[in-house]
Parts: structure tokens; C-alpha cells; sequence
């Protein structure tokens, strides 16, 4: 059992926003679609300074990071 949330409307508004923003976006799109907890992190820390090149490498690393283990079976 992870952390990961079912994706039924961020993930398609992840990825519209991601095309229309020119990849801009993209560390909040690979975090909505991989269901992370904190997508919506991601997506602040992309928007606000993710203009600055440190805020937009922060983003994607915070998209890719392994889901956390809530409980084991």
C-alpha cells in the first residue's frame, strides 16, 4: 500500500495545461499523473518560482520521487 490518489481530474487538466504551457508545467504533469501526493506542491513551487531556474529543478525532482510506504502487508 502507497501513498498514490486516484487521478481522475488532475491528471487530464495536468496534461492539457503541460501542452498548452510548452512543457513549462511539465514537473506538475509527471507528478499528477504518477498520483504523488504532493502534486499540488509541485505545481506552487512550479508556478510561483519555477520561473527561476533553481524553483524549476526543484519541481521535477520533487515530481519523480518515489511514493512513500504507508503500510505493509
Amino acid at each position: 500500500m502507497t501513498d498514490q490518489k486516484t487521478r481522475v481530474v488532475s491528471a487530464p487538466v495536468a496534461i492539457i495545461v503541460a501542452i498548452l504551457t510548452a512543457g513549462y508545467m511539465l514537473p506538475w504533469a509527471i507528478a499528477a499523473v504518477r498520483g504523488t501526493h504532493n502534486a499540488w506542491s509541485v505545481f506552487w513551487i512550479n508556478l510561483l518560482p519555477g520561473w527561476t531556474v533553481v524553483g524549476w529543478i526543484i519541481a521535477p525532482v520533487m515530481s519523480i520521487k518515489e511514493h512513500r510506504i504507508l503500510a505493509v502487508r
